[in-house]
This record gives structure tokens, sequence and C-alpha cells, in this order.
């Protein structure tokens, strides 16, 4: 098979039995690539093809010391203080010091500070607070305030990626402020990922923007997540990847089974935010399954599944439960990529029940039920992710297929990043059938390649690569000139 890349000018057509590799100044070398691999290669690596088989990125030194420094105890600690606050529903009290959402509120955000105080001033606490007219399940004007920690980029800022959990907390009634709603899976577990996290990359540099944000108003509507998402957007923030963790306090099912390795990933198909314009495209080309939620939940395995980790992502092609919904979709809902973490069954016993006995078992959403060192390896998933994101490229801008001839081969043209340590663009590609992308064409520093392969039989991406080999999320390409 052949490639062939430039910088500017349209490129002359390859022949059929070499792949042209540009240089980072974009001197065009020929190497001969043979069409097919041999018997033993052709096992190793489906399918034959131009470049070599897509692999894993493992974890640096950086990351790994990272992730060393999530301290489990930590988590638990978190996970029993907001639970101790008797309920945090969002209709409960505010100006309470010791029990209501109030209460928890004011914790968190000195828990917050106490982390930014240590990060030389690149870290910012603050409460995002707005009052919520009256609406379904918000029965009168009620303020809902979000806590916000911001670690900003020190190289693209503008560039965010952003991790939440849901502070408030329910009882069966979702109107019923009152009663105790000790919240501990759902989502105190989330809420002490996000802060646990917070506090671990406080004292390290980012290349992009990270958003730590403990939201309220989930169970009454997403509200909290909405607004939070309405400020980045009219912030002009770019928003390129949003993780809701929500529920992932156990492994432990309802009829005991355990499955303490696994984390699902919720990554819907179709966007949320699709025009109709962009349906009609999708629906001529296909692409159904490579949404930029699914671009990012692929980045996700490809970072977090290792050693380092000790985890499985199971990658679910929902943008959420049945039934259920959580803060990820108030980001899709504005065009970003999203998706939500949670734990790998539910115990429904624990999760928006009201606290009490019945033949001898115990309901509610207690401590009792989590599993600390799950939730804490679910938050070495997610650090996984969020630190790989921030020091790799930004997702490729612009991507295009060329679609104004007939061809047997494709031609791919893309923005060049503006990141100071860009090395260079990667080609992926995969079979039309295939899940994950299954081979990579490294095609050095320049905005345009033609690859001897038909674009009508297989699906093609990129991605950015840095000078120190981090990798970006794929960006999949729309029909263009």
């Amino acid at each position: 098979m052949g490639a062939h890349e430039s910088t500017g000018d349209r490129p002359t057509r390859s022949t059929r039995r070499t792949f042209l590799s540009a240089s980072a100044v974009a001197t065009a070398a020929t190497v001969a690539v043979p069409l097919t691999a041999g018997p033993a290669a052709a096992q190793a690596a489906r399918p034959a093809g131009p470049g070599h088989p897509a692999r894993p990125q493992a974890p640096d030194r950086e990351l790994r010391a990272l992730l060393r420094a999530v301290d489990r105890d930590r988590i638990e600690a978190t996970v029993r203080r907001l639970a101790a606050f008797g309920t945090r529903h969002t209709l409960s009290r505010q100006d309470d010091p010791n029990r209501g959402i109030g209460a928890a509120r004011d914790w968190i955000f000195a828990q917050l500070s106490g982390y930014a105080a240590a990060s030389g001033g690149r870290m910012t606490v603050e409460l995002q607070s707005f009052v919520q007219e009256p609406a379904p399940r918000i029965p009168v004007a009620t303020r809902i305030t979000n806590v916000v920690a911001t670690l900003r980029g020190e190289q693209n800022p503008n560039r965010v990626y952003v991790v939440t959990g849901h502070y408030d907390s329910r009882a069966t009634d979702v109107m019923d402020a009152v009663s105790d709603a000790p919240g501990a899976d759902d989502d105190a577990s989330g809420v002490a990922v996000l802060m646990e996290l917070a506090r671990v990359m406080a004292t390290r540099r980012s290349e992009a923007t990270l958003v730590f944000a403990a939201v309220a108003g989930e169970e009454q509507g997403l509200y909290g997540s909405a607004y939070l998402a309405k400020q980045l957007k009219a912030a002009g923030a770019d928003v390129q990847g949003m993780f809701s963790n929500d529920i992932v306090g156990s492994s432990t099912a309802d009829d005991g089974t355990r499955d303490p390795r696994a984390v699902r990933l919720f990554a819907e198909g179709v966007p949320t935010a699709e025009t109709p314009a962009e349906a009609s495209t999708r629906q001529s080309v296909g692409g159904e399954n490579d949404s930029p939620s699914r671009q990012l939940a692929r980045f996700v395995s490809d970072v977090a599944e290792n050693a380092a980790t000790g985890m499985r992502v199971r990658v679910i092609y929902r943008r959420d439960r049945y039934l259920r919904g959580s803060d990820h979709i108030s980001f899709l809902r504005e065009g970003w990529p999203a998706g939500r973490f949670t734990e790998p069954h539910e115990d429904f016993a624990h999760q928006h029940q009201d606290v009490r006995v019945v033949d001898g078992v115990q309901y509610g959403d207690l401590p009792e039920f989590c599993d600390f060192r799950y939730i804490t390896r679910v938050a070495l998933v997610n650090g996984a992710a969020l630190w790989s994101l921030a020091q790799a490229p930004g997702t490729p801008k612009g991507v295009a297929v060329v679609t104004t001839n007939l061809t047997n081969d494709t031609t791919l043209r893309w923005q060049r990043g503006d990141e100071a340590d860009l090395a260079g663009y990667e080609v992926v590609w995969r079979e039309t059938t295939a899940a994950e992308w299954q081979r990579v064409i490294p095609v050095g520093n320049v905005t345009e390649v033609t690859i001897d392969l038909s674009k009508d039989n297989v699906f093609f991406g990129v991605r950015a690569v840095d000078t120190e080999g981090h990798r970006s999320p794929v960006a999949f390409p729309r029909p263009g000139s």
C-alpha cells in the first residue's frame, strides 16, 4: 500500500506500492512498503495494510508517580464525611453548619481551597452560585452552588478538561429534603474521586486546564452541571473532554457478585447536539460509532487499562443507563465530548432509598456498602485519563477527508495545532466492522496526507503526537475539499 503527504500544494497521485512519509520539515521521502505482510506478521496484526498495529499508550514516569500519590484513606475519609452531613438534598438547609447541603458545600470548598494553597497560584477555587427559578423538582426559587477548582494550564490554558461528581443526595422521595440521605455511593464516591485528583494534581504543572467540579442539583435535574457547562461556553472555553463520576462506590451487585477490577464508561454514538446537516452527512458516509465521545472513550481505554490502574474500562455504547442520566449530558448538550463513569454492577437497595431495615435487609446509601479500594482504582482510571489528556496535544481540528473526486485512495487534511512541543501526526484506520483503531501510520509534521487505501472500505482518523510521545484523542474526518 502507499501514502503521500504534503504541507500545502495538492499532492500528486501516489503509486500502489509506496508509502511516502514526510519529515518534520515536510520533505517527502519514499519508503517501500510491501502490499501484504509475511505470514507471521499477518497473524500478529490484522488487517494487513499500511502502518503498524495500534498499541495502548503506556504511562510515563510522571504519570506513574502521580497515580502512586492517590490515597485510599483520604478517599474513604471524604466519603464518610460527606455522608455524615445527614442529607445533602438540593432543597435542604443551606445555613446549618452541621447538616444539609450548605454544610457539605462549605466543607468541600474548604478542602479544595487547602489543596489550592499548595499549587503556587496555579489552582483557584470558587463557589459558582445561581438561583434556579421554579422548575421540575424545584418548587421554589433555590440557590444552587457548584464548588469548582481550576488548575490553569501553562501552555494551552483555553483547552479544558472537566471532571465532576455531584454532592447533592436524595431519599426515596426525590422531593424529601428532610429525611436522612447519606448518599455515600450516589455520589459522595464521585466527589471523593475528583477531590483526591485535585489534591494530587494541584502541585503539578499541567499543559492544558483541568476543572474539578463538585456540582449540585443533579438529582433534581442536572441543574448545577448545566450551569457549569453554560458558563464555560460563555467564557469561550475549548472543552475537549468531560467525565462525570456518578455511582463509583462499589463493585458488588444486588446478588452479591463482584467485579472489582472493572468500571463502566458510557459514551454516546450519535451526538446529542448533532444538527440536521450533520445527521445527513453521517447517514451517507457512516460514523455512528465515531462521535467525539466515542473517540474520548477509546482514548481512556488506551491510557487507563494497564498495571498502573489495575482496571479494565468497559466502554458502553450508550449515552447512559435506562431511566437514568448524569451530569455528562449537560456537556453533551453543549456539543462537547463527554462520558459517564459508573460501577460495573449496581445494588438498587443502596441508591435513592430511605435509610431503613425491612425483613432484615438494610436499605439506604450508607458508607458501609462502599468499597474504598474500588473507588481508589476508579480514581486511578480518571487520573490516567485526565493527566494524559492534559499533557498531550489537543485533538486535531478541521480534519476532512477529500471527496471532490472518485479515487481509490484517501486524502486527509487538517489544521496544524499550536502546541510548542508538537512533533507531528498519525493517521489511524480500521475496518468498518471493527470497534477499535487497528493500524497507525506516522505521517510527520504535516497537514495533508494521501493514503493508498480506499476511503470507501475503511474508517480513518487523525491524532497529534508531541515530542515525548503523548498522543491526543483521534479526530474523525468529515467530508470536505
